[in-house]
């Protein structure tokens, strides 16, 4: 259930990022600056959902076979960078917006939303992957991983 629910807050964001990116353009910017908000705290429960099932739960093996597990690593591989890269950009885009700098926010902001959708799009294909189309495999959490439980 938490995947679906995490995955579920990531295309919200993303959908939110669309919205305040037409409201920026047709200078709607106050309506732009809560949707974009929205869009920033919808993918921080995203993270937060993640990050704890990653801790308690753990995260879901490849189920599906050996020979596709190659290119869905190096799918997942992608899409791990695009995350990181696109959260660290949302975070400089959203930073550049409250120092209001908005012509760097604004050169930022566009390079930010398309990293953005790559990643909520990329993000459920692993979902699909891991959880739709192929058995999950094995979960362990991260804290047994650790300290040996």
């Amino acid at each position: 259930m938490l995947p679906t629910i995490s995955t579920s807050f990531i295309v919200i964001s993303a959908i939110l990022v669309a919205i305040g990116w037409n409201l920026a353009i047709k200078r709607k910017l106050e309506a732009h600056k809560k949707v974009m908000l929205a869009g920033a705290v919808s993918a921080l429960l995203f993270f937060l959902i993640y990050m704890s099932r990653t801790v308690f739960v753990g995260n879901t093996d490849w189920g599906g076979s050996d020979e596709m597990k190659p290119y869905y690593l190096t799918f997942l591989f992608f899409h791990i960078v695009l995350a990181t890269v696109g959260a660290i950009f949302g975070i400089t885009t959203l930073t550049l917006a409250f120092r209001k700098s908005f012509n760097k926010h604004r050169k930022w902001g566009r390079l930010t939303s398309v990293i953005w959708f790559f990643t909520a799009i990329t993000g459920v294909i692993v979902y699909v992957l891991l959880y739709l189309m192929y058995p999950g495999g094995h979960t362990k959490p991260v804290l047994d991983v650790l300290f040996g439980g």
